[in-house]
């Protein structure tokens, strides 16, 4: 499997291979991603121009590009120099001009000759009361008018690319498409009513009207579909990898979960219930689990996580729960140690603060298994670290996880279970793309007791108001976040701007009640500030968005947000969460600078009207598109060339399925379906897909 199949050569040639394509084009063809002649065949027109041949031209509304065929009329060449040459032509009922600037006579009085028939196609507009046609696109005999398609495509063009260049192109290129072998599941295709592979790349390259150019055309839908196919098979073969991998079966008993429950001051809700069913179901099983837990803010996603770990204790192994930072580090820690007592149950945090003594000691109890429940950062990634009996992994904050340290932190606990945990609502069409490898546990129900957050949008201009606000809160008792915005990408700049807000608010409020955290400060002073915080002790904390995850301080019941315009929507709800953990009412303040544009309107607004993570999360899809949404670089969700996230989510699922039940049939892709899969996988580039099947 490592070789390119023979059968896609063609389209992995040289770009210069295609008609018209010399090294200069070639050049400019890179800067719209054409490098080869495959990326040519996924580069579909985007519109069309309807070049139907009429008899006159007489009753156009114009301006409107028209195909006639004419009778050329007089020559007059221009007086001055790259002035306007204007030939009259005459067509069935009227007449106009066709114009050329910088023209030569000698060459247009061949390309129209006086007194001959000639095809003429392009845009007629009126000009001081003439109709006239600058540069038409096309000038032909009579003999010739089938060389003009009746709908012409319109392609994305470039600096040096006509559109003339990239049609002949894109035409020599389909000649190259192969007739490949199908890898789409008959049934779905035939219900679909799919075209094969190398139709669907003619008859989308060659749309004969509108219709043809939506993403529901058959010809473009099928190609759409391939590439999610793809996608999925690519992270069905890593979850095949992950699960494939021989798990550790264990157990519950019950016993240890029985404890923590009748501890609990409230009872779980059904969504944790479920959740919790899922996991204790696949930590049972001979292989491993591999399991995202998808919850919005406050949704409950610590106890689940927890009641997992006690399930790994129950079968007599261990479990860990790894934070992306020290302060989530040690906030997990501080919210489950209690309920570890209840259980008891030793929970340990081995952070990358603890050295020598202390350091060896925690070491030491880890690998007699006298600690049952690990919290750490990823310092427990390192080779130092060893557990008695690792069963279960639970890893916080999954966006800065893709599937390759998925793949790895299989590697660190031979078969333990995988949970991963995600606080950011994912529309269900980029969980499939992002988390295609994982089985999917949704948490979309509050915990009781949680307060609504009241959230309203004030203008800068009432800062003052703001303040005064908010000193009547701090005397009643009550804390607040003040969240400064992240001006420009340098950490300096956003320094000041916080630093200001700091000083201005201690002059308000008072010296004691104002605290500082920011992205530049040592670890240690920025715990500090946490830690003032948390007890009480300041009032107000003026930070940078370092506290948007997971931060705990049930008291702080005010959140204000400066310049919230120009955060994202997900970013803000997140943001929002910070509050509404304790008993009172709390409040969201988006602080924005006036006016707001229409798109910072919408967002804030929506904000404002549902405290729903997935709803918010939806629409900011749909406002900024996948790849804006999660940061395309690391976030593992690929670019797709045809294929519309936003738009083909119900495709990608069956994607997803078709992909999965594919595999279980076939594991090792040596089917006659499987092989023209491996076809498929080579044709869209998945190499990481390509090297699981060779490896495996």
């Amino acid at each position: 499997m490592s070789n390119r199949p023979e059968i896609l050569f063609p389209l992995f040639s040289d770009v210069t291979k295609l008609d018209g394509v010399g090294p200069k084009t070639a050049q400019n063809f890179e800067t719209i991603a054409i490098g080869k002649p495959r990326d040519l065949l996924f580069s579909l027109p985007y519109s069309g121009v309807d070049r139907r041949q009429r008899d006159t031209v007489k009753d156009v509304v114009l301006p409107e590009t028209v195909t006639v065929e004419v009778t050329v009329g007089q020559h007059r060449p221009s007086h001055t120099k790259g002035g306007a040459y204007r030939i009259t032509v005459q067509d069935a009922e009227t007449s106009f001009q066709v114009v050329f600037f910088h023209a030569r006579g000698d060459y247009l009085s061949r390309l129209l000759p006086t007194g001959q028939r000639r095809l003429v196609s392009g845009k007629l507009e009126l000009f001081d009361g003439i109709a006239q046609m600058v540069h038409p696109d096309h000038v032909l005999s009579p003999q010739e008018a089938g060389e003009i398609p009746a709908f012409e495509p319109v392609y994305h063009l470039t600096s040096g690319v006509t559109l003339k260049t990239i049609t002949r192109a894109a035409k020599s290129a389909i000649k190259l498409a192969p007739d490949l072998p199908e890898w789409i599941d008959p049934e779905q295709k035939n219900r679909a009513k799919w075209p094969d592979w190398q139709d669907a790349v003619a008859s989308a390259h060659a749309p004969t009207g509108v219709a043809d150019l939506s993403p529901t055309a058959r010809a473009r839908e099928r190609l759409a579909y391939d590439e999610f196919f793809a996608h999925q098979l690519t992270l069905a073969l890593a979850r095949e990898k992950l699960q494939r991998a021989k798990g550790i079966i264990s157990e519950a008993t019950g016993n240890l979960q029985t404890r923590v429950r009748a501890g609990l001051p409230y009872s779980p809700t059904d969504a944790q219930e479920r959740a919790v069913s899922d996991i204790i179901r696949d930590m049972a099983k001979p292989e491993r689990m591999n399991r995202l837990l998808q919850g919005d803010v406050g949704a409950g996603k610590t106890l689940v996580a927890f009641m997992a770990l006690l399930v790994a204790v129950e079968a007599k192994g261990q479990g860990v729960m790894m934070a992306p930072t020290e302060i989530l580090a040690r906030q997990h820690f501080e919210s489950i140690r209690p309920l570890g007592e209840t259980a008891g149950v030793v929970v340990e945090i081995l952070t990358g603060r603890d050295k020598g003594r202390e350091r060896a000691a925690k070491l030491a109890a880890l690998a007699r298994g006298d600690i049952h429940i690990l919290v750490g950062t990823h310092a427990v990634f390192q080779t130092d670290v060893q557990f008695a009996d690792l069963r279960l992994a639970v890893v916080d904050e999954q966006h800065r996880f893709g599937v390759r340290q998925r793949l790895e932190l299989g590697r660190k606990g031979e078969g333990a279970d995988v949970l991963v945990m995600t606080a950011t609502p994912i529309p269900r069409s980029l969980a499939l793309a992002q988390y295609g490898d994982m089985d999917v546990s949704v948490l979309d129900e509050k915990p009781p007791g949680r307060q609504p957050i009241k959230t309203a949008l004030v203008s800068t201009e009432r800062m003052d108001e703001v303040v005064a606000h908010l000193t009547r809160a701090i005397q009643d008792g009550r804390q607040a976040y003040w969240v400064c915005p992240l001006v420009e990408e340098s950490e300096r700049v956003d320094l000041t701007a916080a630093e200001e807000r700091f000083k201005h608010l201690r002059a308000r409020l008072g010296e004691g009640h104002v605290g500082l955290v920011h992205g530049q400060m040592p670890p240690a002073e920025k715990d500090a500030a946490m830690a003032r915080f948390q007890s009480g002790e300041t009032k107000v904390l003026v930070a940078t968005t370092v506290i948007e995850v997971g931060v705990d301080v049930p008291n702080a019941s005010i959140m204000v947000i400066e310049r919230a315009e120009i955060f994202g929507l997900a970013q803000l709800h997140q943001l929002r969460g910070r509050v509404g953990r304790g008993t009172q009412a709390s409040t969201c303040l988006l602080m924005y600078q006036a006016p707001l544009s229409e798109n910072g309107q919408k967002r804030l607004t929506v904000l404002r009207d549902t405290e729903d993570g997935f709803q918010i999360a939806q629409t900011d899809l749909e406002m900024r598109g996948a790849g804006d949404l999660i940061g395309t670089a690391q976030s593992g969700v690929p670019r797709f060339r045809i294929a519309n996230l936003e738009g083909q989510a119900a495709l990608m699922a069956i994607a997803q399925s078709d992909a999965r039940n594919l595999l279980s049939k076939d594991p090792n892709l040596t089917s006659a379906r499987g092989q023209a899969a491996r076809v498929l996988l080579w044709l869209m580039e998945q190499d990481q897909a390509i090297r699981l099947i060779s490896v495996g």
